[in-house]
């Protein structure tokens, strides 16, 4: 059985040594490790991808959150394969309705399968698809829209979230979620084609160069920035010469980007791609 061991805190000695003992202790086989030492934050961060027999995953997760509680360290075990046929999403927002509502739809019409599980966000415009769809809204923002992000991640522990959605959630995740959740467990749209249009306003810039394609990116979120390539899936649109801006953007918006994470998405549920050392890897043979 394929597992992700995370494990974040504060940084001091003697923190992977207890992990990687445990699990070779165990019979597992290590596919992956990586471990980060951020000295500015004192923050320790670590990540193992492993194989062990499916019969020892509870009491690898309790073992291994024992040994967190004795090292002060933040520690989660996760299965991709536990709930393979219908993973748990956390569908996070912010403003715009079309990518949070198309994935709901894409649940619901049984084109991704999975559960949305709960629905998060630091603006309350998009309440009202949660309740329309009966999924759980927790509202983690304050009168800027600033998040909680220890409510965040409270939140994603306690409704067992498989898999991070951010559908247009427009706030930088900090790197201790990202560690936190690592392994290909954070998927985000950005509503421009990258590597060639990042930023917050990806549809200006674009115009500004006279562009006549556009389109969005669907990627794994890394703990590092500018790590590589981590693109799930990409979509395009085309526009005639002269076409105004805001009908770029509307096409975009309403059309493209919901399309662009439903594909992504169910990609990634259904185990056609994976993450490995920073790549997206096809599963298909």
């Amino acid at each position: 059985m394929k597992m992700v061991v995370t494990a974040v805190g504060p940084d001091h000695s003697g923190l992977a040594d207890p992990i990687i003992h445990y699990v070779t202790g165990q019979g597992a086989n290590i596919a992956e490790i990586q471990m980060y030492d951020h000295d500015e934050h004192s923050l320790f961060a670590m990540f193992v991808r492993l194989d062990l027999e499916e019969s020892r995953l509870a009491d690898t997760r309790r073992d291994l959150t024992e040994i967190g509680r004795l090292k002060e360290l933040s520690v989660r075990v996760w299965s991709p394969e536990e709930r393979a046929r219908r993973p748990r999403l956390a569908i996070c927002t912010s403003l715009r309705p079309e990518t949070p509502l198309a994935l709901l739809r894409g649940m619901r019409d049984g084109i991704i399968p999975a559960e949305p599980a709960v629905m998060i966000s630091n603006r309350v415009r998009c309440r009202s698809i949660a309740e329309q769809f009966g999924v759980d809204w927790q509202y983690i923002g304050d009168e800027r829209g600033d998040p909680d992000n220890e409510r965040f991640t409270a939140l994603c522990d306690e409704y067992e979230v498989d898999y991070i959605i951010l559908a247009r959630y427009m706030r930088i995740l900090p790197p201790e979620i990202c560690w936190k959740f690592a392994g290909g467990r954070i998927i985000n749209l950005h509503h421009g084609l990258l590597p060639g249009f990042p930023g917050m306003r990806p549809y200006h810039d674009a115009f500004s160069q006279r562009m006549l394609t556009y389109g969005a990116t669907c990627h794994f979120i890394v703990p590092e920035l500018d790590a590589g390539n981590q693109f799930i899936f990409q979509s395009t649109f085309s526009v005639p010469p002269s076409t105004k801006l805001e009908e770029i953007i509307r096409l975009g918006q309403e059309d493209n980007e919901p399309g662009c994470l439903v594909e992504g998405v169910r990609r990634v549920v259904q185990g056609e791609v994976q993450l490995r050392f920073h790549r997206v890897v096809s599963t298909r043979t």
